[in-house]
């Protein structure tokens, strides 16, 4: 018996490499997480000053206080009712900013499920070449062909239309649309589309009764990913839109640094009020992102 026991504990060796085993990856978890802790307080703090701010009398902003002596919702009230004559087409600005946002999303997931779905289930001869060239076009920075498309939207009469930021936006969303769509569908059996064809669907029927269907997470999470991209957008929207009645939220913030001495607490609230929908939106839709971006890499 006491041989059987003997036999089977580990090298004398092995169990002093026990201790310091533990000991090491204690160390590195408390690294971690001292790292993670500093990494929070990071990101929290620019959120933590926005809501400071807002929440201050436009007297107290500059105070230095780690709290409002007097916190109040004055601010989001006048952005609410429009009440600062910056803020006078705030609602209708809101509203291009969905517009311009809905109109990226729809463009983008049609264009990238069309070509996906052309290349990946319809065979196409040398499609591959089409989802490289796509992708190529990230190779040169978004900000250095912001004249390039100012000067096109000008040629097409498109200047001042929100039109022109739509273009820009689903430009830049397509390819990463195309290459998330074609690695997710590799996870669709073929046999489905050839049962379908069998049974008399066409290619259209295919697509749309079979195709998006199963990819549904991928379209939740690109779409989301085209919206958020239009939505947080500022330099094609200040090159391209100028007049208050076709600005989005991005470019009529910035005119509140125009003023002599700018309302920081009536900026921030509306910067606040902006970024709730795509908040809502991200924690609405994460489960079907995060299948969406991953499926498709797992499986292809």
């Amino acid at each position: 018996m006491s041989t059987t026991v003997g036999a089977q504990r580990p090298p004398r060796h092995l169990e002093n490499r026990r201790p310091r085993y533990r000991l090491r990856r204690a160390g590195v978890e408390t690294l971690c997480l001292i790292l993670g802790f500093v990494l929070l307080i990071w990101s929290l703090v620019p959120i933590y000053n926005m809501v400071l701010i807002a929440l201050s009398e436009h007297g107290d902003v500059f105070s230095g206080n780690v709290w409002p002596s007097n916190p109040s919702l004055h601010s989001f009230v006048i952005v609410w009712t429009q009440g600062f004559w910056y803020l006078d087409h705030f609602w209708h600005q809101f509203g291009n900013s969905f517009t311009v946002g809905l109109a990226t999303m729809f463009l983008t997931l049609l264009i990238g499920s069309l070509t996906s779905f052309t290349i990946g289930r319809l065979r196409l001869r040398h499609g591959w070449l089409l989802t490289n060239a796509a992708l190529l076009t990230y190779v040169i920075p978004a900000s250095f062909l912001a004249i390039p498309f100012y000067r096109i939207m000008q040629n097409y009469g498109l200047g001042n239309n929100k039109w022109s930021v739509i273009a820009a936006m689903v430009t830049f969303a397509t390819p990463y649309a195309i290459f998330i769509f074609q690695q997710y569908g590799k996870s669709i059996p073929m046999e489905l589309d050839e049962s379908a064809r069998i049974d008399g669907a066409s290619p259209l029927q295919i697509y749309i009764r079979i195709y998006l269907p199963l990819m549904a997470p991928a379209l939740v999470a690109v779409g989301t990913y085209a919206l958020l991209l239009a939505w947080n957008e500022y330099l094609y929207q200040f090159l391209l839109l100028s007049s208050p009645d076709v600005m989005t939220v991005p470019v009529a913030l910035a005119q509140f640094l125009n003023s002599d001495e700018s309302p920081w607490n009536y900026m921030m609230a509306t910067a606040i009020v902006y970024a709730l929908p795509p908040i809502i939106m991200y924690y609405a839709f994460r489960r079907y992102m995060a299948a969406g971006l991953t499926m498709g890499g797992v499986k292809g």
